[in-house]
């Protein structure tokens, strides 16, 4: 047989780790959410057979389980934080930057706990801040409702984002929509504290009012360490 007929050798395998296929896994789900992740997907966007990535990762669950820890590296404070208040206070921010940057760790927050060195690294620079100034209990609470404040409020504030993509209405334009509606309501007189908030009430952007609301549980969380 010659050269020119001697058929050319298939190409080595890609080379594959971990960090790729998370990588290509949060690419996938930061372009179109997590209905977008699967791993036959994230191994066509590696250029790989599917079987390959099994080596690596048994199921979807556990591929969700690293993207979760991998954008968890985002939310790290660098460094300690001068005080429980401010170490709170950065991690709930970083949370809320990270989220919208990544849209669909929204809708993981809050479910199992994350158990990778990234998930780990926070919950211990949180617990870490507040050691000492109370009982154990005390101190997991404080954590928990913290925590319970930012999964929802991000979880509204992305809803939000979502719906205005999905109707092409922003809230101003939703609420000149529907505001004959609620003026013909209010008129009624049946609902005076909300006539009182729609009237006279402030309209601030999500930024403001997730910091406001942080603040607020921030000092509930201070009444309570100092009780």
């Amino acid at each position: 047989m010659t050269v020119w007929d001697r058929p050319t050798p298939p190409p080595p395998p890609v080379p594959l780790d971990r960090e790729q296929i998370v990588a290509a896994a949060v690419a996938l789900a930061d372009e179109g959410g997590l209905a977008a992740v699967s791993l036959r997907k994230v191994a066509a966007r590696l250029n790989a057979g599917p079987m390959r990535l099994y080596g690596y990762i048994a199921t979807k669950d556990e591929l969700l389980d690293l993207m979760v820890d991998a954008v968890y590296a985002e939310i790290l404070p660098a460094g300690q934080p001068a005080g429980w208040r401010a170490t709170l206070r950065v991690v709930a921010h970083g949370t809320r930057r990270t989220v919208l940057r990544h849209e669909w760790l929204a809708d993981l927050l809050g479910g199992r706990p994350s158990l990778g060195p990234n998930g780990l690294a926070v919950a211990e620079a949180q617990l870490a801040a507040l050691d000492g100034r109370a009982d154990t209990d005390t101190v997991l609470r404080a954590v928990e409702t913290v925590a319970a404040y930012v999964i929802g409020a991000l979880r509204r504030e992305i809803a939000n984002l979502r719906a205005e993509r999905a109707t092409g209405l922003s809230e101003r334009d939703r609420q000149r929509a529907h505001g004959p509606q609620v003026t013909r309501i209010l008129a009624t007189g049946r609902y005076p504290a909300l006539a009182r908030a729609v009237h006279d009430g402030t309209e601030v952007d999500a930024a403001t009012s997730f910091a406001t609301g942080l603040d607020w549980v921030l000092n509930a969380v201070a009444a309570r360490l100092s009780g």
